[in-house]
């Protein structure tokens, strides 16, 4: 088990097992196709021996069967005989159609004078012949074996960085969902104890005022405390008017925000219902504002527009921050991405987490440009 909790050790000796395995299967593929082309080697001189036989044999009734057999039995290695000016006098394995081509015999000795040294037919000092010959299809394909196998390899290899990546990912999102129950229940106690304490404050006629602004902190750490203990759990979704939980999640970080930045809230309509959980996609709508209110470095102007379609709600906020180039509108919603100094990277994966997998919606950077804003668009489904 330490073994194996020990990453880095773990990818090291997975990199040096495979370079090893693919070393050896190059090595053994490299040996074995010498030593088979050291027997068409072979093969060709003893074919050219034959070749010598029948063409020196003046004994009209010595028998040349054994020489014409060993000629015969080559039907794979093509090759091509010439005499001393290069003229062509026999082929055999050549493409029967391509081979009535002169010119398709000329490129093709060409290409055997560089695969393979030709091959002497010595008539006696008399008249020399040349036996030159081309690699055959069991030794081309055999080229290709190495290939398929570090293929075959790298395939394998794959499929056990991605195994191992999701279990790392699985582990991971146990243990930030395990965290976010543990907080909701460490929320709970002093939640309990505040609101005795707000009871005991309307007794002792403490200004209403006051009051009112405490148990309005008190719901909003209540609520957290609820968005936290369903991180990991499926959520009930019931029908609501996004409008209204749109513009109460808007309306709360507008008062306890700077007063330099300018919040506008327009929508279409003033009812439009969808599924659901209004503690969660409030989150999502917080997210988006306090990353418009970061990216605006306390100052400017801040837009929300709910636009009703027939069968989409189209939900926009806008800002007139720093911006940010078109190569992190996916990045950004990568858990542990953040441009922040300060930050875990985990708002706007999360709001992607409970707008896609929660509420079958879509969320995503519709246009942002460097030194004048972004705007974040999600998509939801209308009843």
């Amino acid at each position: 088990m330490i073994f194996f909790n020990n990453s880095t050790l773990f990818k090291r000796l997975a990199i040096l097992v495979s370079l090893c395995i693919v070393s050896l299967i190059l090595w053994n593929s490299y040996i074995f196709f010498k030593q088979f082309k050291h027997e068409e080697r072979i093969k060709m001189e003893i074919l050219a021996a034959a070749q010598k036989e029948i063409v020196t044999n003046t004994d009209l009734d010595a028998s040349v069967s054994l020489p014409l057999k060993v000629i015969e039995n080559n039907s794979n290695i093509p090759m091509i005989l010439v005499d001393e000016q290069e003229n062509i006098l026999n082929t055999q394995n050549l493409d029967t159609n391509k081979a009535k081509d002169p010119n398709y015999i000329k490129e093709l000795l060409q290409q055997m004078k560089a695969e393979n040294q030709p091959i002497e037919v010595n008539f006696s000092g008399t008249s020399k012949q040349y036996i030159y010959y081309s690699n055959s299809d069991l030794l081309n394909r055999l080229t290709y074996y190495p290939l398929a196998l570090i293929v075959i390899l790298i395939l394998f290899l794959s499929v056990v960085y991605l195994f191992y990546n999701s279990n790392k990912a699985a582990e991971t999102n146990k243990l930030w969902t395990g965290m976010a129950k543990e907080t909701a229940h460490q929320i709970g106690t002093p939640l309990s104890s505040l609101l005795g304490w707000i009871a005991i404050l309307k007794m002792e006629k403490v200004n209403d005022t006051y009051i009112k602004e405490i148990e309005k902190d008190v719901y909003r750490l209540n609520t957290i405390a609820n968005r936290f203990s369903k991180i990991g759990s499926t959520p009930e979704l019931k029908k609501e008017n996004i409008v209204d939980v749109t513009k109460q999640a808007f309306d709360y970080l507008e008062s306890r925000s700077s007063k330099q930045i300018s919040f506008h809230f327009s929508t279409n309509t003033q009812e439009s219902y969808t599924l659901l959980n209004t503690e969660l996609f409030g989150w999502v709508i917080e997210n988006l504002i306090k990353n418009a209110i970061d990216a605006m470095l306390g100052k400017g102007d801040l837009k929300l527009t709910i636009n009703d379609t027939p069968k989409k709600i189209k939900i926009t906020v806008t800002d007139t921050g720093k911006g940010m180039p078109k190569k992190m509108f996916n990045q950004i919603f990568k858990p542990g991405f953040t441009t922040k100094k300060r930050g875990w990277g985990l708002g706007l994966s999360l709001s992607k987490r409970i707008v896609k997998d929660y509420h079958q919606g879509k969320i995503f950077v519709q246009n942002s440009e460097i030194g004048k804003g972004t705007s974040f668009v999600v998509l939801l489904n209308k009843l």
